[in-house]
């Protein structure tokens, strides 16, 4: 799938590549609307109804992952919300096996996430792999989300790395296509970002089901 001897950096998303998506789905497809439908005396079918819109308006911005931004709209603590269900986070498998394999490689390794910093930091001390990564980058220090274009201009001026002899590994479609249209050389989906979710077509782009699968 990978000619590792024409890659020299590596970028990998983290939710949904690195991460199991599973704890990210029930994080905004159950907790939240559950808890705010608590607190403003709705059942979470009816808060689910209510939320869909909201969370429509802002998606594939950079809103849209910023959990400040949506304890102030929803006029709640929305990071808090993710103690009760913080076991949920883990890794996809044969990750460590996969990040191991890279640094052996000698392989410039560098996580791009659209996720908050808060999250970031939950995750990190919930998996520790950290210490795997050469460079961590979110689109919030950007000002940009994976989606456009222009995050990808700051990561180059962030890091040096060439179109030709880079490879991205992402869930989501839309951050494969704004890397394409950058001009990333090396893309690939992820085919099942959750292990509670079906597999995902990934349209036209090449998928790993598993990190195994490059060892």
């Amino acid at each position: 799938m990978i000619d590792w001897t024409e890659v020299e950096t590596v970028l990998l998303d983290m939710d949904g590549t690195l991460l199991d998506l599973h704890f990210d789905d029930f994080f905004w497809q159950q907790q939240l609307p559950l808890k705010w439908g608590e607190m403003n005396g709705i059942d979470i079918e009816e808060a689910r109804s209510r939320l869909l819109p909201i969370f429509r308006k802002t998606e594939a911005s950079l809103s849209w992952y910023c959990l400040d931004y949506w304890s102030e709209q929803l006029q709640m603590d929305v990071f808090k919300l993710s103690f009760d269900i913080s076991h949920l986070i883990s890794l996809r498998p044969y990750v460590i096996e996969f990040l191991s394999h890279l640094d052996k490689l000698d392989k410039n390794i560098v996580l791009v996430t659209n996720s908050h910093e808060k999250f970031i930091e939950l995750k990190m001390q919930k998996t520790g792999i950290e210490n795997h990564f050469h460079h961590m980058f979110n689109s919030h220090d950007f000002g940009h989300p994976k989606e456009n274009t222009r995050f990808w201009e700051v990561l180059a001026e962030n890091i040096h790395f060439a179109n030709k002899s880079t490879v991205l590994f992402d869930d989501n479609l839309s951050v494969l296509r704004s890397a394409r249209q950058y001009g990333i050389e090396h893309l690939l989906g992820i085919a099942r970002p959750s292990s509670q979710a079906p597999l995902k077509d990934t349209a036209e782009f090449k998928a790993v089901s598993s990190f195994r699968e490059l060892l």
